[in-house]
């Protein structure tokens, strides 16, 4: 594929520019190679090759034999031999085309479509494999130790034996009650002490009764307890 230097080089005459100060809308048509220094808008259609350079701007559909694409693209590209987008290249939209180039740097945001992929070109069917199916080893499961006897258990230390508990004391007597002595006097001129008379009984008042009116008899003789003294009352009688 001839490049943008090559292209120019080569075939001048049938190489037409779009000058930077120019503005192309509409639908263009050629059978020689454009280059696009300026801005071209609506549709286009060549036989040969389009380059749009840095500093050109194309917001179309195009439809190409070879695109080379270092400025600006907003449109659909369908080429029949090849689409290449340069470092400088941006392009917003899809590219058709059985060849695409896209240099590191190149801008890009669309699909890509290369076509038909032609049969002599078909990766051959790979043999499949035949891998050995896996050898299960068997399993080896050690034997566990033998667990050692369990020690004998040290026997507990004797208790002290508990000391008796100390002997009760014994519970004193009650104290005896001594009959207390007869107070005695001392006797007269030497002799023996003689004992205390009884004391005197108690004197018993009776009241007497109330003496009835218009009686002529005298009081009551009042009753006193033996050996004990007398003693007269004697009422006067009003009248």
């Amino acid at each position: 594929m001839a490049t943008a230097k090559e292209l120019s080089g080569s075939n001048a005459v049938d190489n037409t520019v779009v000058g930077p100060s120019i503005l192309i809308s509409g639908r263009l048509t050629g059978d020689e190679d454009l280059t696009v220094r300026g801005r071209v808008e609506g549709e286009l259609t060549l036989s040969r090759t389009l380059i749009v350079e840095p500093s050109g701007v194309v917001k179309a559909n195009v439809a190409v034999r070879n695109a080379i694409v270092s400025g600006v693209v907003v449109g659909n590209i369908n080429a029949t031999e090849s689409v290449e987008l340069t470092r400088e290249g941006r392009m917003v939209g899809d590219i058709r085309a059985p060849r695409v180039i896209i240099v590191d740097g190149a801008s890009f945001r669309g699909r890509v479509d290369m076509g038909d992929v032609e049969p002599g070109r078909l990766p051959a069917e790979r043999p499949a494999v035949v891998r050995p199916a896996a050898v299960t080893r068997p399993t080896m499961t050690p034997a566990r130790p033998t667990i050692p006897a369990a020690r004998p258990t040290t026997p507990p230390p004797p208790s002290r034996p508990t000391p008796p508990p100390p002997p009760a004391r014994p519970t004193p007597p009650p104290a005896v009650t001594r009959p207390s002595a007869p107070i005695t006097r001392p006797g007269l001129g030497g002799l023996g002490s003689k004992p205390l008379p009884p004391p005197p009984p108690t004197r018993v008042e009776r009241a007497e009764p109330a003496e009835q009116a218009g009686s002529s008899e005298g009081p009551s003789p009042v009753l006193v307890g033996a050996g004990a003294k007398k003693k007269v009352v004697v009422k006067k009688k009003t009248r």
